[in-house]
């Protein structure tokens, strides 16, 4: 049987991290970290998650370092949904997927492996079920999260905003 790895995520699972909250060095734009931010509202982080489920596969995060979605503020919450709409606007410009995955991993025995509350936004398509899945139990990504975030970067800044 073969199997498919990803040696980069191997190194991210066993490997030296940087100290602190890597969500809070990316809105820091630290260099200690990978920074594929593609848009910053007020309250908000956009980033491509650097292992991806399928291309597109973005991370939202509130700037403020919290643990739970209850703790949002009104303002906090509102911004979300804005920022929300903006990157599925994106998305279906860059990527036309059929359907998303839009959700949390709140907690460690519910997924969340990073210690600062964020929401996925995954693009999905038909028939994305490819050998490598069937046989390995992996995924193969036909697009680098690098040139994901290059393609987003420029549709976000040709959509007409929102919040003007």
């Amino acid at each position: 049987m073969e199997y498919f790895f990803n040696f980069d995520k191997m190194e991210y699972v066993k490997g030296k991290r940087p100290i602190g909250c890597i969500l809070c060095l990316v809105r820091d734009h630290s260099p200690d970290v990978q920074d594929l931010t593609v848009f910053e509202s007020t309250y908000f982080v956009a980033t491509v998650n650097l292992y991806p489920y399928n291309p597109g596969h973005l991370m939202v995060f509130p700037k403020r370092h919290l643990l739970d979605i209850r703790e949002y503020t009104p303002d906090e919450e509102l911004d979300l949904s804005r920022v929300t709409r903006i990157l599925l606007d994106a998305l279906d410009r860059t990527y036309s997927p059929h359907a998303y995955n839009i959700g949390y991993n709140m907690g460690p025995v519910a997924g969340a492996s990073i210690d600062h509350i964020h929401v996925h936004i995954i693009p999905r398509y038909p028939r994305e079920t490819g050998i490598a899945d069937l046989i390995a139990g992996t995924r193969v990504l036909v697009e680098s999260p690098l040139v994901t975030a290059e393609h987003l970067l420029r549709v976000i800044a040709e959509l007409p905003r929102r919040d003007q």
